[in-house]
């Protein structure tokens, strides 16, 4: 089984201020090239608003960095469910990242296949092979949620995408209201550090499914070789 590493944190602002200095540990180390890949949700929302404010302002090496999706709505980037537009307000709008380091997922006049196989082409000239090389990785780092139901990006439970194995990015439709597009396992575990961040009461119940590796539970089915992280707060724990 995977191995999950839980670091058990105060609250959502520790969980988010834990994971800045995770990243500016990691970025500064490597001095070189850096890929992140990004999740939606309210606690990393709050990490991105921090990495965009001193000392992280100043210290994030921003040149190296490129940022990436690990899913998104097919709707406009302006529209409030926009993972795009909520990163782009907490971030990358007051951060010194260069636009060509940017990597939004296309989502207006195409389809959901269209936008996933257009994602796909420049996660590979990024990566620059074919196929993923289980000794280099896509990403540096990969942030990811868990939902209340267990999903994670937009693997949700009982959807066909989670038995997809030669694609990196693929469409999901029909799962909830607006059609989505969602990297991978493969390319979700193709990354240096994986790391779930977790935080509220609502996550009690999911979180232990989630450490045991129930593979009902879509998120716990992301299997990098190095095993993955869990950055959680004393509520999701249910600790006092």
């Amino acid at each position: 089984m995977t191995e999950r590493k839980l670091i058990v944190l105060a609250d959502a602002e520790a969980v988010a201020r834990h994971t800045a200095d995770f990243i500016l540990q990691a970025a500064t180390e490597k001095q070189d090239r850096f890929a992140i890949c990004l999740s939606g949700g309210s606690t990393p929302k709050r990490l991105y608003q921090i990495l965009a404010e001193p000392p992280y302002l100043t210290s994030l090496p921003w040149s190296q960095i490129h940022w990436f999706w690990g899913d998104e709505r097919l709707v406009p980037h302006s529209d409030a469910l926009s993972n795009y537009r909520m990163v782009w307000e907490a971030m990358l709008s007051h951060a010194p990242a260069p636009a060509a380091n940017i990597h939004g997922m296309a989502t207006e006049g195409v389809t959901a296949e269209q936008s996933s196989l257009a994602y796909e082409a420049e996660l590979k000239a990024f990566y620059g092979a074919e196929a993923l090389d289980p000794a280099k990785p896509l990403f540096d780092i990969n942030l990811l949620g868990i939902g209340t139901d267990g999903h994670t990006a937009s693997l949700f439970p009982g959807t066909s995408v989670l038995e997809e194995r030669s694609r990196w990015v693929a469409p999901v439709i029909g799962a909830k209201a607006e059609d989505r597009i969602t990297l991978t396992y493969p390319a979700l575990e193709s990354s240096r550090h994986v790391a779930f961040l977790v935080a509220g009461a609502d996550k009690q119940a999911i979180l232990p499914r989630f450490m045991a590796g129930d593979a009902t539970c879509p998120s716990a089915r992301v299997s990098p070789p190095g095993g993955v992280l869990v950055f959680a707060d004393k509520a999701a724990t249910g600790a006092v």
